[in-house]
């Protein structure tokens, strides 16, 4: 299988998942600030699901670029991510209209703390493809943010039964940090095109 069509079918449940959400923000009743105000909780809790579902986007593309070929363990390793993705609109729904009580903000961790495990999974299944020298291998070391945020998401699922609040600055902090592109593959890419263009030149 050609790793372009799972990359676009990727694309097209990311995409998806993002129209949910959208759909799920209904246009208030009324017309003055009280009743937007009230949609506040709502949109914010849009943002940091979109910000989120935005940065697998994002580093799947990266990832991708650092992939061959595509085997059946890659492939339903990319199906265990898009299952642990397209939750994110059921835990976004549930926080803004449970106001953020503590088991939606336990469950919405545990959905993010699943993502990341399941990227790392993904991860590995590739690598695992392209053998000792793989490229990614070298790209992503042994991971330690990933690991790190794994940790933290689970903290958070425990903190969220006492206090709610701090759960979701967590959230928020982990976002903010996975925002700016991973250099490990933005490296990694550059020093693979420099090798093509290398040996392109040779020839």
């Amino acid at each position: 299988m050609r790793k372009g069509r799972l990359e676009a079918f990727s694309d097209g449940v990311i995409a998806i998942l993002i129209t949910i959400m959208v759909f799920d923000l209904k246009a208030p009743a009324g017309a003055d600030e009280k009743t937007l105000l009230a949609l506040l909780p709502a949109v914010l809790t849009y943002l940091l699901s979109f910000v989120y579902l935005a940065i697998y986007w994002n580093n799947h593309h990266h990832l991708w670029v650092m992939a061959d070929r595509v085997n059946g363990r890659i492939m339903w390793a990319n199906m265990h991510l898009l299952f642990w993705l397209s939750l994110i609109p059921f835990g976004t729904g549930w926080l803004h209209r449970s106001d953020f009580a503590p088991l939606p903000v336990a469950v919405y961790g545990v959905i993010l703390s699943a993502c990341t495990s399941s990227w790392m999974i993904l991860q590995s299944a590739i690598i695992a493809q392209q053998g000792p020298a793989s490229a990614l291998r070298a790209a992503v070391g042994n991971d330690l943010k990933s690991k790190l945020s794994i940790a933290l998401y689970l903290s958070a699922v425990f903190l969220a039964y006492w206090q709610p609040a701090i759960s979701l600055l967590i959230y928020l902090g982990l976002a903010l940090v996975w925002i700016p592109p991973d250099r490990r593959f933005e490296c990694a890419v550059d020093r693979q095109k420099g090798i093509e263009t290398a040996q392109a030149s040779a020839e």
